[in-house]
């Protein structure tokens, strides 16, 4: 699990923020394949609750997951307006579905703020930190522990 934690030295990163529900997230750049509008998923059997199912991009079976009940939340009713964001960790490509995609900003270490002790375990295991920016509260998810927990579950 590769967290992100405040230090003065870290380099400037990348970040694509997004929204799920009425929350703000952000993953580094370096994660995202590609950001593409919903298309239906075909369901998979015995899948976890979170997998909406798998779909065909260009030739390759993508699964999606639908990242708001994955992080807890109520389950997203998809439609043309939402997103799906491509990420890859390791040699696995995954899509998240997002409600929407908002913003590309850099961050550095300095900025990013540790997890709060009375989040949630699952919470602390998702998100790695969170950005205060431009007035806002951004939640930063750890794609590696996403997936490399999706990935047990669905075994």
């Amino acid at each position: 699990m590769t967290a992100i934690t405040k230090s003065e030295g870290e380099p400037r990163k990348e970040m694509l923020a997004f929204n799920v529900g009425q929350q703000e997230f952000s993953i580094a750049m370096g994660s995202v394949r590609e950001i593409r509008g919903w298309m239906p998923a075909t369901p998979i059997p015995l899948a976890p609750h979170y997998v909406l199912g798998v779909v065909n991009l260009r030739g390759v079976v993508l699964p999606i997951i639908d990242l708001a009940q994955r992080l807890g939340f109520p389950p997203t009713q998809p439609t043309s307006r939402h997103a799906i964001v491509v990420v890859e960790s390791g040699r696995q490509a995954t899509g998240l579905l997002v409600d929407s995609v908002s913003d590309i900003f850099t961050a550095d270490g300095s900025q990013i703020q540790p997890t709060p002790d009375i989040a949630d375990q699952t919470a602390k295991q998702y998100v790695s930190g969170l950005i205060p920016l431009d007035g806002r509260l951004i939640s930063v998810v750890d794609v590696d522990s996403l997936l490399f927990q999706a990935d047990a579950a669905a075994a």
